[in-house]
């Protein structure tokens, strides 16, 4: 019995009543690379890789969003496959109702997203009156700070202390910052067309083509473990990250239904509008969601006057997410995806200022892929360790959602 306990795999659940952190004899051999050339080798690789795709973002992105979109529809997939339908036929339906609802969602919220838009205007100094109790404690710290820096300047003929006169900020007016945001909103239309062209063409030929590129792979591999290798990690990819993917779509989804009510309780204007954000905010962890909380703290003191009544949408917003954070995502997630809590945060800081907002997006299901294919090959036994998190479950981090 102790020697069946020693050789079980540090991937498999625990049993029940059990400890579930491995032990250091439940840990399976995990090597480490004893050359340092190779190290170094490897470094200036993956230095040389990153180097590359930063610079050709314009391309790599809507690839690696084809391939993801691709995980995504493959459950769907095979489906229609079952249902002896040839595989063009299946992608382009596939596509078309994927393409459908998503530029559906975006025809609901567009005009009531245009509207507050072209309220902004009004709203900027309603905002920075109701705002003004905060607004000059704020100042008033910051004119202390820049007298305690230039008090410290003393002229060293005079010794004579220069003491400045604090200079009132001053804020741009709403036409300017109308105009910002407008130039902001469309100075990127062509890259963004071409972008959205290249990954549903591409992820179009990757639905017809299935499992094409898996059977190359195995057909130039030298032996019969290798192939049953590679079969496996393919499988175990696809199988995980589509699960993930659907579950963290569907959990978004109830986050934005349950926002959207509190708002329509709340008395707030177009709820669906603030329901659709926090469903797409709910995709990017821990940043997503307090990016929320911002907007719908000023969404609620430009819509009430008593600060209370105001923050009142916000903090069921707060709640909503506290309860999804901390119950709902581990009970869901963390058994499947054990991924380290630190690593997630730094996955999001690094891919954001990659590619933006959709590397944020991104960026957790590729460390996730990362995990896995790093768990089923034994030369990278040891960097699949360090990137899981604890096996017990808890922390909302973990489950990166």
């Amino acid at each position: 019995m102790a020697e069946a306990e020693r050789k079980r795999p540090a991937n498999e659940p625990p049993a029940e009543g059990r400890d579930p952190t491995p032990l250091a004899q439940d840990l399976p051999d995990m090597p480490l690379p004893n050359d340092p050339r190779l190290v170094v080798q490897f470094g200036l690789f993956m230095l040389a890789l990153f180097a590359a795709i930063y610079v050709a973002s314009d391309i790599v992105l809507p690839v690696v969003i084809a391939f993801m979109l691709k995980l995504l529809l493959q459950p769907a997939m095979r489906v229609l496959e079952k249902l002896h339908l040839p595989r063009s036929i299946a992608a382009a339906l596939l596509l078309i109702a994927f393409l459908g609802t998503v530029f559906g969602f975006f025809a609901i919220i567009y005009v009531p997203a245009g509207d507050w838009i072209g309220r902004m205007p009004q709203m900027i100094p309603e905002l920075g009156e109701r705002l003004k109790v905060l607004r000059e404690p704020i100042e008033g710290i910051r004119n202390f700070l820049n007298f305690a820096e230039e008090i410290t300047r003393i002229d060293p003929t005079t010794t004579t202390v220069v003491v400045p006169t604090p200079v009132p900020a001053t804020t741009p007016g709403p036409d300017q910052t109308t105009s910002a945001i407008s130039v902001a909103l469309v100075s990127n239309t062509a890259a963004f067309a071409a972008g959205l062209f290249t990954t549903i063409l591409l992820l179009f030929f990757l639905l017809i083509s299935g499992d094409t590129f898996l059977r190359r792979l195995v057909e130039i591999l030298p032996n019969f473990k290798d192939k049953r290798q590679a079969v496996d990690i393919s499988q175990q990819v696809e199988r995980d990250i589509s699960g993930y993917l659907l579950t963290i779509t569907m959990m978004n989804a109830a986050v934005g239904i349950a926002t959207g009510l509190v708002m329509w309780a709340c008395g707030i204007e177009d709820p669906i509008l603030w329901g659709a954000m926090a469903f797409l905010l709910n995709y990017v962890p821990i940043a997503g969601p307090l990016v929320g909380i911002g907007i719908i703290v000023l969404v609620g003191l430009a819509s009430y006057e008593d600060l209370w009544q105001a923050l009142m949408p916000a903090a069921g917003y707060l709640v909503i997410h506290l309860l999804e954070g901390e119950y709902v995502t581990p009970m869901v997630l963390a058994r499947r995806f054990t991924l380290n809590p630190v690593l997630v945060i730094l996955t999001l800081i690094f891919w954001y200022w990659m590619w933006g907002i959709p590397g944020a997006i991104i960026g957790v299901p590729m460390l996730a892929i990362t995990k896995i294919v790093c768990d089923r090959v034994r030369p990278l036994a040891a960097l699949g360790h360090f990137i899981g998190g604890e096996r017990t479950a808890a922390p909302a981090g973990q489950a990166a959602g």
